[in-house]
């Protein structure tokens, strides 16, 4: 089986494919074999150019995007479209090729992964070409306390990223004023937009040092904030994206003049969303029939929305979970399992 699955849109979804199936394919053929390069489907030149250099980045970059579509699909799990994998070849179907907010920031969280992947593979030594963060000190940071741990390479994650995601979008050439010119510059910017919301939340981590734990001594290094955090700014973004239209000179400009402009740190986006409620397999959608939804909720999560006023159905249904925790000395925490009926409710 082939390390990438076919490419959907843009290279970008053949990284999302390679991480459906991470494992399918021995080490050896992802890590120093001349042939991986030949094999992954949907390369640009300029991509395949730097796999060839940088074979051993190839994992990481899978795995960034993997961690990308979790969380998107953590961040959507209560709304209309919930970010669902169609399949291996177009991992998202045909929703992507409209230039909606959804597919801004779809690949904001991707390039956020990939960021966020190569940055720590380079901190832990598994990347030749880089090491921990040689990041300046920090002007705030205490005199008396050490700089210099080792930290996750935030500026190498970036520049690869940057380089190598951005290829494929860069490689193109369209018409001035066409609508796959306007596509391009979108998928740039929002591009843009996960690595900096990544690097806007990284921060600086202490570890204490001293006698009896009194932290006489602090060594510092920066360190990535969780990615949860990450997928709750973009999440955040995404709800203030911004419209976009071409002007007259072929640029990306706000749809309404009364807004700011956005900046490199926003999402945009060039064309409304698709009807999420029904499915239709022109736009990609998959609806929301056979969704679990909340009776109780007013939000996107309640029945009411979720549904599109179509009803629901309410069921019995038998769930397991953990209970009768007790903490043992020293130190985990067992469990019993117990089984539960509950009503459950799916849209019609």
């Amino acid at each position: 089986l082939s390390f990438f699955h076919s490419i959907f849109i843009s290279f970008y979804f053949s990284v999302k494919s390679l991480a459906m199936n991470p494992l399918l394919i021995p080490e050896a053929y992802i890590i120093g074999a001349q042939p991986l390069c030949s094999q992954l489907v949907g390369l640009s030149q300029g991509q395949k150019k730097l796999c060839q250099l940088y074979q051993d980045h190839m994992q990481y970059i899978g795995e960034g995007a993997k961690t990308g579509i979790r969380e998107c699909q953590y961040q959507f799990r209560h709304r209309r479209w919930n970010c669902s994998t169609v399949d291996n070849s177009s991992v998202f179907g045909r929703v992507m090729q409209i230039g909606s907010r959804e597919t801004a920031f779809t690949y904001a969280i991707s390039a956020a992964g990939v960021v966020n992947a190569v940055s720590r593979a380079c901190r832990e030594g598994e990347l030749s070409s880089c090491g921990c963060s040689r990041a300046a000190r920090p002007k705030d940071l205490p005199r008396d306390w050490l700089w210099g741990g080792c930290g996750d390479n935030l500026n190498y994650g970036y520049r690869f990223s940057k380089e190598f995601v951005d290829a494929r979008e860069r490689e193109k050439s369209y018409p001035k004023g066409s609508y796959e010119s306007a596509r391009l510059m979108m998928n740039i910017h929002n591009n843009e937009a996960g690595r900096r919301t990544v690097s806007d939340l990284a921060n600086v981590s202490c570890k204490c040092h001293g006698v009896s734990g009194s932290c006489s001594l602090k060594t510092c290094w920066l360190q990535l904030a969780d990615f949860r955090k990450v997928g709750d700014a973009l999440k955040e973004k995404y709800d203030s994206a911004a419209s976009m239209k071409l002007n007259t000179r072929g640029k990306l400009v706000q749809m309404h003049s009364k807004f700011n402009a956005p900046t490199s740190h926003d999402l945009v986006y060039i064309e409304s969303s698709p009807d999420y409620c029904l499915k239709n397999q022109s736009t990609g959608s998959l609806g929301t029939v056979g969704r679990l939804c909340n009776k109780t909720s007013e939000g996107m999560d309640g029945c009411e929305l979720m549904c599109c006023g179509r009803g629901y159905d309410q069921y019995k249904a038998q769930i397991v979970e953990r209970c009768h925790c007790k903490f043992h000395w020293c130190c985990y925490v067992k469990c019993k399992r117990c089984t539960k009926i509950v009503d459950q409710f799916v849209c019609k």
